[in-house]
């Protein structure tokens, strides 16, 4: 069992971080038009998109397809044709493309050292080993990019210090070394594999293994909002209920179940990855609210009440009712109306009239308003199983033969 003392960078959840949780568990997937915004102190902006709930201390636009952060007005990087790069551009592993991407620029700038991880010195990545590829996702605080190490395909995470909020600053250390912990803790098929990380002046960097498939959200959307074929459903939903049962089984939560962070690996298995809002259980009352995302935030999230691991049970049933249907949840929704229907109307996703048994009763158990009612990952596993030994034996049909025509709220 892990105990919060024992990691330094956890954030204290005796202290209300409400204003600054640095959740990086969305991001704009770049050459496509944003639909999401984050949030700022003042209002709510979201769309259809997912409306992933993150403090901004400023209205930054998620997702814009320039290089411009807020890394361009340090200092320590010069300006060179409107962009801001290290001088040592011909010093550094990266591909042609970046040559004009300050964060990875300050990343791979040789000058600068790296320092180590605290506690987690055997993890510190080897930056001549690391070769940077082209961005392919960006949120409010930095950017996901494809590479390789020791000519492993890699996922590399980089997130921005910024240079003039020390508070800020001090928070999204403390959230880069929860990540660091937390990925370096866990070993599970279905959990992403931790590669490494590392520090520098301006930059944080996070590298795990890379899911070829892409994530769940992705696949299904490429689809076009097909269902999936029931077998490979119930096989995916087991993958993740069993890396869940294994998360909290080391009283962890993770707090941002979704379809965006389940990856496909190239045998189609899933990895459970983003973890950057993971808490460890120890008392809910400091818990930041708001962290995840709304289609598949439990209620006593929405509501800022006190919860416990069984708020990615809920989002769990969210996202088995995904691969089954093969669409976004409350597709006719916005986040916010999606929030304000499943608080104050119990609202839920119709569930498919031939969905199995089994399966339907998973998802309405899962999803119910009390938390007492939902069931644990270990049931959750044994339920999964069952059905996937029903579905081997008795169901005949590939696939849901679901439209979801009628809306999904009720006055």
């Amino acid at each position: 069992m892990l105990e919060a003392p024992k990691f330094t960078g956890i954030i204290d959840l005796n202290k209300n971080h409400d204003n600054f949780d640095l959740s990086q568990g969305f991001y704009h997937k770049l050459g496509e038009g944003s639909n999401m915004s984050i949030d700022s102190f003042s209002s709510l902006q979201m769309s259809n998109g997912g409306g992933s709930v993150t403090m901004s201390v400023d209205n930054s636009s998620v997702g814009s397809n320039d290089s411009h952060t807020r890394i361009l007005n340090h200092q320590g990087l010069k300006r060179v044709n409107n962009y801001s790069i290290a001088q040592s551009v011909n010093r550094v592993k990266v591909s042609h493309g970046l040559s004009d991407d300050a964060l990875a620029q300050a990343l791979m700038d040789p000058r600068v050292p790296t320092e180590g991880l605290e506690n987690f010195d055997d993890w510190t990545i080897d930056l001549r080993k690391l070769n940077m590829g082209p961005a392919f996702a960006q949120g409010a605080f930095g950017k996901l990019y494809r590479g390789t190490y020791n000519s492993e395909d890699v996922a590399i995470k980089l997130l921005e210090r910024p240079e003039n909020d020390v508070e800020m600053a001090h928070l999204m250390e403390q959230q880069f070394q929860q990540e660091v912990m937390m990925l370096a803790t866990l070993k599970h098929p279905n959990i992403v594999r931790f590669i490494g990380a590392c520090r520098k002046l301006m930059v944080w960097c996070i590298v795990t293994e890379y899911a070829k498939g892409g994530s769940v959200r992705q696949f299904l959307a490429k689809r076009q909002n097909r269902s999936v074929p029931l077998k490979l459903a119930v096989k995916q939903a087991l993958d993740v209920a069993r890396g869940m049962e294994y998360v909290h089984g080391l009283n962890l939560i993770h707090r941002d179940l979704k379809s965006d962070n389940l990856l496909i690996s190239a045998d189609k298995s899933i990895k459970i990855a983003d973890f950057g809002v993971a808490r460890i259980e120890v008392q809910t009352e400091g818990m930041t609210p708001e962290t995840g995302t709304y289609r598949w935030m439990a209620p006593e999230m929405i509501q800022h009440r006190p919860y416990t691991q069984k708020v990615d049970v809920y989002s769990f049933g969210i996202v088995l009712w995904e691969l089954i249907t093969g669409l976004l949840p409350f597709q006719n929704m916005t986040a916010v109306q999606a929030a304000f229907a499943v608080v104050n109307k119990g609202v839920r996703p119709n569930i498919p009239s031939d969905c199995l048994p089994v399966l339907s009763e998973i998802m309405t158990r899962c999803w119910d308003a009390n938390p007492d009612v939902r069931p644990h990952f270990t049931e959750v596993v044994r339920l999964l199983e069952n059905a996937e030994s029903e579905i081997m034996t008795t169901v005949r049909k590939a696939r849901f033969r679901c439209c979801m025509s009628q809306p999904m709220t009720t006055d």
